[in-house]
């Protein structure tokens, strides 16, 4: 790698950095970040095959009042350097999964600590409010932005400074039963992760689509575009005919969701026909 393409990669990682706290902008996916990092770095389709697999794992990962989640921001960077710099291409890729883990866990302990320092500052910046001193509130604000932008980039810079040989050494030292460990278990994780969503976003209104995009998504045939097409006229119709129905519902009583209404008709009339024979 030459001298552009480190302070490039550096740069995306600081930003990715701040993204991960702002939450506005979306950098720090894994998605995005594992793309970024890999455009940086000459590799853009290995970036989005790493950044997809990441994605599914990290989808069901939150912070819930003090709990937090695991830093997906810099495993997706650490892990796209590595796959990058091993050099074995998209064979790599479980290999990549597997350490990912490991870095967010390690990332984690990062946050706390950088977080640990932002609650110091917001002392300054209260001691600064209470002489209105805006200028030097926006200052500490701008300066823990880059703690947490540095959070992720100095981990990034280090990685960049080992030669590239001596990461393909290590990787090509790993015995066969260990890269194949987690290879499976990197690809178990990403399904782990996807049960999460299912888990959280599981109702009996949303097991319909759930099921059906399953079963679009065994055709050969369709290519992504036209999955999302179809996903996209779906979610249409199904707002359509909810907010059709909101109105009769109001009247009925009913719930006003058109999956919800069609489920309750289904069970009155199975329970209509258990009565029936009953008499």
């Amino acid at each position: 790698m030459n001298i552009v393409q480190i302070v490039l990669v550096v740069l995306v990682a600081f930003i990715i950095g701040c993204s991960s706290v702002n939450d506005q902008i979306e950098t720090y996916q894994p998605v995005v970040a594992c793309s970024l990092i890999g455009l940086v770095m000459g590799n853009l389709e290995l970036g989005v095959m790493l950044g997809g697999s990441l994605q599914l794992i990290t989808m069901g990962w939150a912070n819930v009042g003090a709990a937090m989640a695991p830093d997906a921001s810099l495993a997706a960077v650490a892990s796209t350097i590595i796959l990058l710099l091993g050099g074995q291409g998209s064979k790599g890729i479980g290999t990549a999964i597997g350490l990912a883990v490991p870095l967010a866990v390690a990332g984690l302990a990062l946050t706390m600590f950088v977080r640990t320092i932002a609650s110091f500052i917001a002392h300054i910046m209260d001691s600064l409010a209470e002489s209105a001193n805006i200028a030097g509130i926006q200052r500490w604000h701008f300066i823990g932005m880059v703690l947490q932008g540095l959070r992720v980039a100095i981990p990034a810079l280090l990685l960049l400074l080992i030669p590239a040989h001596i990461v393909q050494t290590g990787l090509e030292a790993m015995p066969e039963w260990l890269t194949s460990g987690m290879t499976i278990g990197g690809g178990m994780v990403v399904a782990f992760g996807y049960a999460m969503v299912i888990n959280m976003m599981s109702s009996r209104e949303v097991w319909p689509f759930f099921f059906l995009g399953f079963a679009l998504a065994a055709l050969k045939e369709l290519t992504l575009i036209s999955l999302g097409i179809i996903g996209l006229r779906l979610a249409v119709m199904y707002l359509a005919i909810e907010a059709s129905g909101s109105t009769g519902s109001s009247n009925d009583g009913g719930s006003g969701d058109p999956t919800g209404e069609i489920l309750e008709e289904l069970q009155l009339g199975r329970k209509k026909m258990a009565d029936t024979k009953i008499k």
